[in-house]
């Protein structure tokens, strides 16, 4: 019938995309992540239509990870897709993925570099990526199982750097809704029915178990759980950095020559003894990673051993952390530093 909309779920998926773009200038190039799944083809379909109302450009990109048979004929059907909707520029990235923290994580690790080093190269202002509502209680649940605070239980953020997710208010269901209502035939991953991997399991069968045995909602609870923890995440981090400015003494402080070692950063231990342990650690998180500590290997366990040399100082020794990092209390100043620093009690 004339006049009528398009269906439910198209119209969810274009109001989502038109409101992770609109604070773009016109004549911006957007770039979606597609696979040729149901959330990124609807994801392209969606940037497709609202994009040039927005007055902005859109492309395409696809990872081709070689890693099944046929995936570069795949990857060229989705580059041809993109040309079929009015995307472009579009192109299939071909990438090596390593072993480095196992199979997904050195899958990721490949896409992003390769998604990045394109949007960089065709100067784009934003990439966005289907990731939806169920895939962030998926990420919600893995981290969960970790032990991780509450930086990591927020999740995937909707924006970051050049990335966005538009559909991270959405579920998988309307994603393949809006496939259906357009026309569109998703390809099916076979990795995604794969149960050596971790998300997968959580997917088939965690997830589905905890909805029968507790009820619906569980997806939402989580992806709001997510958001909440962003929250109190944001706020707690922006307390930190207040904390570490106040905190930092010595030559780090004043740019002068640092007698325990180049890149060593001190901080005034009465500035930290009142602070919240939350806060607290944070700022020591900040210490060691200034000091040269990659972020990716604190664990808690490190920063609970250095936090003591704070709220229980008993004159211990040099407390070790990643990165040949090592943090030493000495006249009240806390010490982050890669060479060994004598204790005085």
């Amino acid at each position: 019938m004339a006049g009528m909309g398009p269906p439910p779920a198209v119209a969810d998926v274009r109001r989502a995309v038109r409101l992770a773009l609109d604070d773009l200038a016109s004549g911006s190039l957007v770039l979606v992540a597609c696979s040729g799944g149901a959330d990124s083809l609807a994801l392209a379909a969606a940037t497709a239509f609202a994009a040039p109302r927005a007055g902005l450009r859109a492309g395409l990109l696809t990872v081709d990870h070689g890693l099944q048979e046929g995936s570069a004929e795949r990857a060229a059907g989705v580059v041809r897709l993109a040309s079929e909707l009015g995307l472009g520029p579009a192109e299939a990235l071909g990438v090596s993925v390593g072993t480095h923290g196992g199979p997904e994580a050195a899958a990721r690790e490949a896409r992003y570099a390769a998604l990045s080093e394109a949007a960089g190269r065709l100067g784009a202002a934003a990439v966005l990526l289907g990731h939806t509502r169920d895939d962030q209680a998926e990420t919600v649940l893995l981290r969960l199982a970790r032990g991780s605070g509450t930086r990591s239980l927020a999740g995937m953020p909707a924006h970051a750097g050049v990335y966005r997710r538009p559909l991270l208010g959405l579920g998988r269901a309307t994603t393949a809704a809006a496939c259906a209502g357009l026309g569109l035939d998703p390809w099916d991953d076979p990795h995604n029915l794969d149960p050596r991997y971790a998300r997968v399991r959580v997917r088939r069968r965690l997830l589905p178990a905890l909805e029968a045995e507790l009820g619906p909602g569980v997806t939402e609870a989580l992806a709001r759980t997510a958001s909440l923890c962003r929250d109190d995440a944001d706020a707690l981090d922006g307390w930190a950095d207040a904390a570490y400015a106040r905190a930092v003494t010595g030559p780090a402080a004043s740019g002068a020559a640092e007698p325990d070692g180049p890149g060593a950063v001190r901080l005034a231990v009465p500035e930290l003894e009142g602070l919240p342990a939350a806060v607290r650690r944070r700022v020591l998180r900040r210490a060691a990673i200034a000091a040269g500590a990659p972020p990716g290997t604190l664990a808690a366990a490190h920063l609970a051993r250095v936090d003591r040399l704070v709220t229980g100082w008993r004159g211990q020794r040099r407390v070790e952390v990643p990165g040949g990092v090592g943090a030493v209390r000495r006249y009240g100043t806390l010490i982050f530093a890669r060479q060994p620093a004598s204790p005085v009690s």
